[in-house]
């Protein structure tokens, strides 16, 4: 027997599925006549109905349900074969796209453990921001912080919570941590970035207080701000995350405790993390980390209001 139009199939495949043309249509991105069209074709071909149509509803023919079947059967096993040809060896290497920053200022650190820990997945390392072409680019993951729209199509997987804070080089104004948030940039410059232009309303907004009314420099990048702040340049908003390592070795200090800003970094993809073993396992250690540099930098971590009231 000469087999119908694969296309056909596929499309009858679809309008079974949802009993309708419309959201057959929608699935495949044509119009409800050419999903009409197409099962027609198929059922000329084999000289049966396949669906009978009443007032502007379709409903499977027994010949319709019994090819549905078939069908359901075959574009699930192709579906799951060629899922498994588009698999990356496992040996292969990660490709991660991240916002400089924090690639900079926490990942990089961190990753010869990652390495110790699981020599066998090799991590190349991408650095970048905002939306990613995954394709054009090469890239398996990219780690992000969710300011920002990307493709609804892809799979995201939440690391952890952002918690952001004033932060300044010890002493510069011979201050205690729970001082009054007035006090802290009283004699310092507010620093801004470019990157993060409402970083302080955020902070001063969820910790309850007034922001700053001397504005200092705003530098092009937010890493910038937090080197100028680690100078003695001012006082500038740091991310709890980015900033734990310079709080552990007296570099900078965070007076005023942090605040969720109501943002998270997440770890986006175009494939599920459980579908990729290398995913899986770097996302699991990304949480695991995130965590504890949290716990460390702001020793619990505390609520900015909180400490701020105190």
């Amino acid at each position: 027997m000469k087999l119908p139009p694969l296309n056909t199939l596929r499309v009858f495949d679809a309008a079974a599925r949802h009993q309708a043309f419309g959201k057959a249509a929608e699935e495949l991105h044509v119009t409800h006549g050419a999903v009409s069209r197409q099962v027609r074709l198929l059922e000329e071909a084999l000289g049966l109905a396949l669906f009978e149509r009443r007032n502007r509803a379709v409903f499977l023919t027994d010949a319709g349900r019994q090819l549905f079947e078939v069908t359901r059967g075959l574009f699930e096993q192709l579906t799951a074969g060629l899922a498994k040809l588009r698999q990356p060896p496992v040996d292969a290497p990660l490709v991660l796209s991240c916002e400089p920053t924090i690639a900079m200022m926490w990942l990089i650190p961190r990753l010869p453990d990652f390495q110790r820990a699981l020599p066998g997945v090799q991590v190349h390392l991408y650095a970048a921001g905002g939306p990613v072409d995954f394709a054009a680019q090469g890239v398996d993951v990219a780690l992000r912080r969710n300011d920002f729209d990307w493709d609804p199509a892809l799979h995201v997987e939440r690391v952890c919570e952002e918690w952001t804070g004033p932060v300044r080089r010890p002493g510069l104004a011979g201050a205690a941590r729970a001082e009054p948030a007035e006090s802290v940039w009283a004699g310092a410059p507010a620093l801004g970035s470019a990157t993060r232009p409402q970083a302080w309303r955020q902070w001063s907004r969820a910790a309850g207080v007034k922001p700053p009314r001397r504005a200092g420099p705003a530098y092009e990048h937010f890493y910038l701000s937090l080197q100028a702040a680690a100078a003695g340049l001012g006082v500038a908003i740091g991310s709890a995350l980015m900033v734990c390592d310079a709080l552990r070795d007296r570099r900078l200090e965070a007076p005023c405790g942090f605040a969720r800003d109501g943002s998270a970094y997440v770890l986006l993809s175009p494939r599920p993390c459980a579908d990729d073993p290398r995913a899986g396992v770097f996302l699991e250690w990304l949480r695991r980390e995130a965590a504890a540099s949290l716990q460390e930098a702001a020793a619990g971590p505390v609520d900015a209001a909180q400490s701020v009231a105190s």
